[in-house]
């Protein structure tokens, strides 16, 4: 049995999610949706910068052991993002071949209520 309340880690997982979205909100994004969900996976944090959509994956660890928060990014999470992406954007009505967009990654560490906050544009 894991060592960790799944309760607290979701709740965590919330948190860190709106930290983000205030961070990201503050630099002139606009939220558009959020825990965006089909069969190919989950995108946390949907937004726009002007005319550009942007899929972000918010990743939150307490300290930098195993990696840290941007090495919890791999490959295959990034192709589910990109999968579920291409989805969100299908049933928005838009080409994702003709639809300015681009995939960050915001990475979180320390204590969560006031974390390193570390915000990769076109992160993949």
């Amino acid at each position: 049995m894991p060592w960790t309340n799944k309760a607290s880690t979701v709740a965590m997982g919330k948190n860190s999610e709106q930290l983000a979205s205030q961070y990201l909100q503050q630099h002139g994004l606009s939220l558009q949706s959020c825990n965006f969900q089909n069969r190919a996976g989950e995108i946390d944090l949907i937004m726009t910068q002007g005319t550009t959509w942007v899929f972000v994956e918010v990743k939150y660890r307490k300290n930098n052991h195993f990696g840290g928060a941007i090495a919890a990014v791999s490959l295959k999470k990034q192709q589910k993002i990109k999968q579920c992406a291409a989805f969100y954007l299908q049933q928005m009505g838009l080409n994702e071949y003709n639809t300015p967009c681009r995939f960050d990654v915001v990475a979180m560490q320390g204590d969560i209520n006031a974390p390193v906050i570390t915000w990769l544009k076109n992160a993949f």
